[in-house]
């Protein structure tokens, strides 16, 4: 660990939220769709590179349509991962929310946040799921519902496969797969009790990470019968485990 190199990067990406925030504020409300998605792809790809992060894609990710990614949850870098890649719409905890400035960027991106002790979180998640589908665009899910040191993934929570059954959108599996230095490892998850600033500390100040993004084949091409939820809950963790192994 650096000391000299966390607080150089911390200061970095305060800076970047910042600009990240007056990007959402005094341009979104009249850019179009195209404008923000470039924004949001270009924003995230520098925050990745002021983190110290790498990342690579392998696969053929959905860059045209309606579209579920479904991937296991190891950091909140992951989200900015999939950022780079393609602008997409997130559910994620209604905590994450709360934080400071990455709270009110990721709100401001247009995340969907899930109040998990709500009796009606799941439809009313599933109403903003299907509005983001037939708009053509991407939502992003971690059916996990909670981060993994990233060697396995853990059991998958169905229920929000359900509004791409019903929007017509194709469900494509993400494994993500980190590395610190030269070998797999959960150097930079996010787990278990640690907080945010011990996890930024670790992250930001150590360097060698690296963040393979694999983009494998739908589980379902959006066309067609769908199969149901529980069974494209199946399919997409196995072979997201299978690319983990």
């Amino acid at each position: 660990m650096n000391l000299l190199r966390f607080l150089t990067r911390l200061l970095a990406c305060l800076v970047w939220v910042v600009f990240g925030l007056l990007i959402i504020v005094l341009c979104y409300p009249w850019a179009g769709s195209a404008f923000r998605g470039w924004s949001k792809r270009w924003w995230s790809a520098g925050l990745l590179v002021l983190c110290g992060v790498r990342t690579s894609v392998e696969g053929e990710p959905r860059l045209a349509g309606p579209v579920l990614w479904v991937a296991n949850h190891v950091s909140w870098l992951d989200i900015f991962a999939l950022n780079r890649v393609r602008a997409t719409a997130f559910v994620a905890k209604s905590e994450i929310r709360s934080w400071p400035l990455l709270g009110w960027l990721v709100a401001g991106a247009g995340t969907i946040f899930i109040e998990r002790a709500s009796r009606h979180a799941v439809h009313r998640v599933g109403q903003a799921m299907r509005a983001q589908f037939t708009k053509g665009r991407v939502v992003g899910l971690f059916p996990e519902g909670t981060t993994s040191p990233g060697f396995d993934v853990l059991p998958f929570y169905a229920n929000l496969f359900e509004p791409a059954r019903q929007g017509a959108a194709a469900i494509q599996p993400v494994a993500l797969r980190y590395f610190h230095g030269e070998g797999r490892s959960d150097f930079a998850a996010y787990v278990g009790e640690e907080t945010l600033v011990q996890n930024l500390w670790r992250v930001l100040g150590g360097s060698g990470v690296r963040i393979e993004i694999a983009f494998l084949p739908p589980v379902w091409s959006g066309e067609g019968e769908a199969p149901a939820r529980a069974a494209l809950g199946r399919q997409s963790h196995e072979a997201i485990r299978q690319a983990l192994n």
